[in-house]
């Protein structure tokens, strides 16, 4: 094939996901020529949506944590209509459940949540204190902190046994897809102090509809889709059967996996991989009508799902009138096992929570996403932002280069534009 002509254009990003969206949005606001290659059919990486017989399926079970300060510099959180979580979870132990609620927001919930069998009396208690000292901590205070892994930091906080195992494992394990708690204890804190700040929230129609909010903002003709690419090197995109493309700067904006193959640099390594199965399910009737999640506390003792919700219990627009859509995530990699077999041992969990009828939900559709987040053990986030820029007018963003959220993918987008246009 031959090369094209030689373009005029500022820069390449390559991945049309958060960390791309946002690169590309901020320099063609500061009057750049952009061109944002994407290798699907759709705008949006991991933060994506599917419609599957009237429901809206996120690729994933996601929330928007609307403290973060990067969402709300860069999203107009009016127009995506955003429904709350409630301060709360319910705690399945075996047969039995729990719940236990943020006080200050929950009022009503405090005797439960002080009786609740995840613990003591005393941990409901640190909770608090915990949520206290988050408030008053600043985003760079948490990244400066003193770093273990999670478990570590919760047990050096005083956390029974009974309580970490049984909350903040499947809690923050579903947070981080991490059931060992072996994350950053800094990442803990960042996404603690969120939590603390505001609310969980997803759009009225989905989180797909973050990244449709953010494409809008480009001008017509800036995505490319179905651009495939096989090699990257200063100047020059290599695209796997449509030749050359060339620009001032290259952005690689892909996921960590994908990004490390393309550069190809002991400075940008593969980050690690933490995966998820996510499983959606049609109700006749909610098997509970809160706006809550609901956590595994006996781990894979009782069965593989780690938390469940009722996505439309928070926003009824994600399921068709007179249907319930309930999602439900598995922790690790189950590539080993059939769809099949998966959901039948997801399904036989779900009839000892919830009694028969679980035995009649329709099976709507199973996501099985190898690398749902990079992994983020201690020392990967110091610094917390590694540098974008890697010479000669390269660049790599994404959340594998700041931390793992949402938050973290449209700084790093961020921080790479502010570098292109600052040279």
């Amino acid at each position: 094939m031959l090369d094209q002509e030689p373009s005029p254009t500022d820069a390449i990003v390559i991945g049309a996901g958060l960390a791309g969206l946002s690169c590309a949005i901020l320099l063609q606001r500061a009057g750049r020529t952009v061109a944002l290659l994407e290798a699907t059919n759709g705008v949006g990486g991991r933060v994506r949506s599917d419609m599957v017989d009237g429901f809206t399926l996120d690729r994933g079970f996601q929330v928007l944590l609307t403290a973060y300060p990067e969402a709300k510099a860069a999203l107009d959180y009016g127009a995506l209509d955003l429904k709350s979580f409630s301060a709360g979870a319910f705690v399945q132990l075996g047969t039995k459940r729990s719940y236990i609620a943020d006080p200050r927001r929950e009022p009503a919930a405090l005797l439960r949540t002080l009786t609740a069998r995840v613990g003591s009396p005393l941990d409901k208690i640190r909770i608090a204190r915990l949520q206290f000292e988050a408030k008053k901590r600043t985003p760079q205070q948490c990244w400066a902190g003193k770093e273990t892994t999670t478990r570590e930091y919760l047990q050096s906080k005083g956390f029974s046994p009974k309580m970490v195992e049984r909350f903040f494992r499947p809690f923050f394990g579903g947070v981080f897809l991490d059931s060992d708690l072996a994350t950053s204890s800094r990442m803990f804190e960042f996404v603690f102090s969120m939590l603390a700040g505001g609310d969980n929230a997803i759009p009225a129609h989905g989180m797909g509809a973050i990244t449709g909010q953010l494409a809008e903002k480009l001008a017509p003709g800036t995505i490319r889709l179905r651009q495939r690419v096989a090699a990257v090197a200063p100047g020059i995109v290599t695209l796997l059967d449509q030749g050359t493309l060339r620009a001032r700067n290259i952005v690689v904006a892909t996921e960590g996996p994908q990004a490390a193959r393309l550069v190809q640099r002991t400075d940008v390594p593969e980050p690690g991989s933490q995966p998820v199965s996510c499983l959606y399910f049609s109700a006749d009737e909610a098997p509970f009508a809160q706006r809550s999640i609901m956590l595994n506390g006996l781990g894979a003792s009782d069965g593989p799902i780690n938390n469940m919700c009722v996505p439309s219990n928070v926003a009824p627009a994600l399921a068709p009138p007179g249907k319930h859509l309930v999602s439900v995530s598995v922790l690790g990699s189950h590539m080993s096992s059939s769809d099949a077999e998966l959901t039948a041992q997801v399904r036989t969990q779900l009839v000892r929570w919830f009694g028969s009828r679980a035995n009649i939900w329709e099976h709507l559709s199973n996501y099985h996403i190898p690398h749902a987040l990079p992994s983020q053990r201690p020392g990967v986030l110091n610094p917390h932002e590694r540098p974008t820029a890697l010479g000669e007018n390269l660049f790599v963003c994404g959340d594998h280069r700041d931390q793992a959220s949402i938050n973290g993918a449209l700084a790093s987008g961020r921080r790479t534009a502010e570098a292109i246009l600052a040279q």
